[in-house]
């Protein structure tokens, strides 16, 4: 029994390294690869490796490790909640396990119908994935939603499904939704594309911008402090005083509220992109006819 809990003691300890390892390498990593610079400094994701390619280079750059630091650690948390899990249940984790999908499916059944039930595991996996790399920036990471090949890849997977949804209604419908009116087609053609674009740079904009004030008003209030206070003896002319306070409260807001909205946002549109261009009504009466012509050629061939 002891040789037991000493076993499942070391396999939570394996877990929790997977949610806390990765972030402790992308920090080192950050910080031992960094180049140093003065005063304002806004800059897109750092380039860590440049791999040759017969087209163009592979750049491996600071989004890409952190996005993979992210799911690394998503895995370690899932792994953790669901382990030692029982049909009796009774322990907290299983509970918060438990509480997680039961309102996603909550809110997927909800937002897209009971049809898309089974959607519950890829909205979850949409709201960790993009919470947790805005999160990330707390820590003093690049966010991999500050990146737009991030969340072009994640609004291209969407649209993806959005398209498969509306072609399962079969072809001639979704030409037939494009030419609705005849009038509207080219702007029906431009909306279609503009999806992925619009939910892309929604995202990635909010989260960076987000990150480009914090950096901005942190920079002026502390040539704010020099000005102001740079009359003081010894180090006290030289800390910035303005600088405690503000900063904290507004990442508060931009880091972990609008980092959270975001996800939520970005989860809520793929819900109403993918249910709103499938018509359930029109996919059953197809079921019901190809049913019924399976078994009248059934019938003919006996």
């Amino acid at each position: 029994m002891k040789q037991k809990s000493r076993t499942f003691a070391a396999v939570d300890f394996l877990y929790i390294c997977m949610m806390v390892l990765p972030f402790v390498f992308a920090i080192v990593l950050k910080i031992l690869t960094k180049p140093a610079s003065e005063g304002i400094s806004i800059t897109g994701a750092q380039v860590y490796i440049r791999i040759p390619m017969p087209i163009q280079e592979l750049v491996i750059t600071e989004a890409q490790i952190n996005s993979w630091m992210v799911m690394i650690v998503i895995l370690g948390l899932c792994l953790y909640l669901t382990h030692g899990i029982t049909a009796k249940g009774g322990s907290k984790r299983q509970i918060a396990a438990e509480w997680i999908v039961e309102a996603c499916e909550k809110m997927v059944c909800g937002n897209m119908g009971e049809y898309f039930r089974g959607f519950s595991p890829f909205i979850a996996a949409i709201l960790g994935l993009s919470a947790l790399s805005s999160l990330s920036s707390l820590l003093g990471l690049f966010p991999p939603t500050s990146d737009v090949n991030i969340t072009a890849g994640w609004a291209i997977l969407v649209f993806v499904l959005i398209t498969y949804y509306k072609l399962k209604c079969g072809f001639g419908m979704y030409v037939k939704g494009l030419c609705s009116p005849i009038a509207m087609t080219p702007l029906n053609v431009i909306g279609e594309i503009a999806t992925p674009i619009s939910m892309a740079f929604r995202h990635y904009g909010n989260v960076l911008s987000g990150s480009v004030i914090g950096v901005l008003i942190a920079t002026g209030l502390q040539g704010l402090s020099h000005i102001v206070l740079g009359w003081l003896p010894g180090f006290l002319g030289e800390f910035p005083f303005l600088q405690v306070g503000l900063p904290a409260i507004l990442s508060l807001y931009f880091d972990l509220f609008s980092g959270v909205l975001q996800a939520y946002i970005f989860a809520m549109l793929t819900m109403l992109y993918v249910s709103g261009g499938f018509d359930i009504e029109e996919y059953e009466r197809r079921k019901r006819k190809k049913r019924k012509q399976d078994e009248k050629q059934l019938s003919i061939s006996n």
